[in-house]
Order: structure tokens, then C-alpha cells, then sequence
């Protein structure tokens, strides 16, 4: 188990899922843990409620975290379920956006952990949307950009995490000066209160994708690796995306190259 006592960790998401046991897992370490979610988070030291969709509500959270942060744990996200704008608003930009309003606020050394997906690794195919997205700074542009860019709900979900990953490996140096770093953790598929979301949406390739898995993931599986990111032990990893999905990323990518 990673050592952190003495660090102050945020973790969005924390009411469920694996937000929920990241917290717990980082509490288990020794932090001491801020939770930034919707609804309320039981159990860690602090909690503040945020809209992720909202830039008013992402600023006024990120003030009251305040300075000393050691870790930022961006681990809240819509299934595709919610809609492309809504999804798109969460996933990207309020992460992004929430990140930012942050940065003053990290401490030296700090780490900022980033929950992509097994859904992110087409991101090489998807360069335009990527990039047009990231280029987007008013929430309000959304709907715009999806009809240009041919967006619906299952492919926001997709896109949101491409982008995310694109986004982690640009950030790679970015607060090098103060060993801040950032990386990614792609999990496959978690057995968490939205996996019913996702398989509403994508259907039969996401029952044929989960076939060939020994088991479906858990949140305990993801949060160990979460805190290891925090932790100074990981100060030298830096822009990486991580697969954290029962050997997915490795049969995906073996498959799609013709090795089998």
C-alpha cells in the first residue's frame, strides 16, 4: 500500500464508484482526502459539492479546496446515456476547466491523475475532433460542435476520452518547473452503477467485447493504481496512459495489427 500520509488528495467523483474507493484506498494510505462530487461523499475528510457541466460552480469549488493540494484525482464522468452535450461538458471540459482553476493551488511535486477508458485508445483515428474540441473554450459551443463534427450520444462518450488521453500526454511538461506531472489511467470495463448505461448505449459490441474477459473489473482493481500516481514513487512518469482493464488494451491492439 502507498505511503501518503501528510498529502492532501481531491478526488472528483467520490460519492461512487471508483471515486468512492479511490477515496477510500487514499484514506486507507494515510491522506487526507477532499471530495468534490454532486452528490454527497460519505467518508472523506472534506467534502465539496460541484456541477462539473457548470464553469460558475467549478470555480467557486476550486476556491474553496484552496492551496496545499498534493493529488488531483479526476475520476468524475457521465455515461453516454446522459447525451453528448452533457457527457462532453463533464468528461472534458469541466475536468479540464477544474484542473486549471487548480493549478495555482498544487503544492510541489503534485500529481494529477486523469480517469480515461479503454474507450480513449482510438485517439490516433480521431485527430480533427480532438483537436477542434480542445480548442473549444465555451461550454456553450457544444451543441455547435457536435452537429459539425457528427457527435451523438454513444460517440461523445468515445471522444471525450480520446481527448482526454490526447490532453494528459500535451500536459506532460507543462508544470515540469514545480515536478508537477500528469497521467491517465484507461480501465475496461468496472462493474459500477453506470455499466447498465453503457451497455444500453453500445449494445451488442460491448457484450461481445466483455466475452472474451476472464471477469468484468472492480473499483478495488483501479483505486491501487490511482494512489500509486499520487504518490512520490510515480514522480518520473509523466504524459502516461496506463490500461488498467484485464488485458483488453493488449487484445484490442494485438487484433487490430493483425497478430492473433
Amino acid at each position: 500500500m502507498m505511503q501518503l500520509r501528510g498529502k492532501t488528495v481531491v478526488v472528483t467523483g467520490a460519492a461512487s464508484g471508483i471515486g468512492a474507493q479511490t477515496a477510500e484506498y487514499l484514506k486507507a494510505c494515510g491522506a487526507t482526502v477532499v471530495g468534490v462530487d454532486r452528490n454527497p461523499a460519505p467518508g472523506v475528510d472534506r467534502f465539496i459539492a460541484v456541477d462539473l457541466s457548470d464553469p460558475v460552480s467549478i470555480n467557486d469549488a476550486a476556491k474553496e479546496i484552496g492551496a496545499g493540494i498534493d493529488a488531483l484525482c479526476n475520476i468524475a464522468g457521465l455515461p453516454p446515456t446522459r447525451g453528448a452535450n452533457a457527457v462532453l461538458r463533464v468528461n472534458f471540459l469541466g475536468l479540464r476547466a477544474l484542473t486549471e482553476a487548480m493549478s495555482g493551488r498544487f503544492n510541489d511535486g503534485a500529481s494529477i491523475v486523469n480517469l480515461a477508458s479503454l474507450a480513449g485508445l482510438g485517439w490516433p483515428q480521431a485527430a480533427p475532433a480532438i483537436k477542434a474540441l480542445m480548442a473549444l473554450r465555451d461550454f456553450d459551443g457544444l451543441d455547435d460542435y457536435c452537429r459539425e463534427h457528427g457527435v451523438d450520444d454513444a460517440r461523445s462518450y468515445f471522444l471525450s476520452k480520446e481527448t482526454l488521453v490526447v490532453w494528459t500526454m500535451l500536459n506532460r511538461w507543462t508544470w515540469r518547473d514545480r515536478g508537477i506531472r500528469m497521467n491517465c489511467v484507461s480501465p475496461g470495463p468496472v462493474s459500477t452503477p453506470i455499466l447498465d448505461d453503457f451497455l444500453k448505449t453500445l449494445g451488442a459490441r460491448a457484450e461481445e467485447d466483455m466475452k472474451v474477459m476472464d471477469r468484468l473489473g472492480t473499483p478495488a482493481d483501479v483505486a491501487p493504481l490511482v494512489a500509486f500516481l499520487c504518490s512520490p514513487q510515480s514522480a518520473w512518469i509523466r504524459g502516461s496512459n496506463i490500461p488498467c482493464d484485464g488485458g483488453m488494451y493488449a487484445h484490442v491492439l494485438t487484433h487490430t495489427y493483425g497478430f492473433e
